[in-house]
């Protein structure tokens, strides 16, 4: 083993160690890279390579012009139940916040209209989120909404749970639901909003919504961040 890779060895272990003590601030920030490199004798190069490693193992992450922090419990979803978003954050002793970054009537996506059955360049209602965990960015989301079933739902407080929403107000309920999951890049418009690089891995999430009538409704495109989600999914 060479130099280099002895000294990324022993800042993995060092660090992975003193993270399981709780050995950093209340926040979880990590020292600065100019103080780590020092404490490791070390370069910037080879710190930033061992900082990559814990972040792959989901141990750490990194936000734009913040820092380095120490990654909390991954939140934990099982798509088959239909707890919202709060609910599941609630049942878990967890908090729960949305913020919403626009709401507007727009022109659909071809993948979009296909989504939802509606034809090219139909007009949908889209809604851009971003949710929180324990005052953590965590999901970035865009809803498309067919504006067929929900006239007005901008009007309303979109901060709030679109599933209650959607019972309160129109009377409509989820029923069958379609997911596709898979790994991705973030966005621009996700890195941004989740204060991460661009490019940063995520976990993609598509859901297509039908109501208790069997309509298709709405569709959800959702933007996780690899390190804070936890699928687990029993069947009986």
């Amino acid at each position: 083993m060479s130099e280099s890779q002895t000294t990324l060895a022993v800042i993995c272990k060092v660090l992975s160690e003193s993270i399981a003590a709780g050995a950093f601030s209340a926040e979880g920030r990590l020292p600065s890279e100019r103080a780590l490199s020092e404490q490791f004798s070390t370069t910037r190069i080879t710190l930033r390579e061992a900082l990559s490693q814990l972040e792959a193992q989901g141990l750490i992450y990194r936000e734009v012009r913040r820092g380095w922090f120490v990654s909390p419990p991954r939140i934990v979803y099982n798509p088959l139940q239909r707890s919202h978003f709060h609910a599941m954050a609630k049942d878990q002793g967890r908090s729960a916040k949305t913020t919403v970054i626009d709401a507007k009537h727009c022109v659909a996506s071809d993948t979009v209209c296909l989504k939802l059955l509606l034809p090219p360049e139909s007009e949908v209602i889209c809604i851009r989120r971003l949710r929180y965990i324990d005052n953590r960015a965590v999901l970035y989301v865009e809803h498309y909404l067919n504006p067929l079933y929900f006239q007005g739902i901008l009007d309303e407080d979109l901060t709030t749970s679109l599933t209650d929403l959607y019972a309160s107000r129109y009377d409509i309920h989820y029923g069958r639901v379609r997911f596709d999951m898979v790994p991705t890049l973030l966005t621009e418009e996700a890195s941004h909003a989740l204060r991460v690089a661009s490019g940063s891995p995520a976990l993609f999430i598509t859901r297509i919504n039908r109501d208790q009538h069997d309509r298709i409704i709405d569709c959800d495109l959702e933007y996780w961040r690899y390190d804070a989600l936890h699928i687990d999914v029993e069947v009986n």
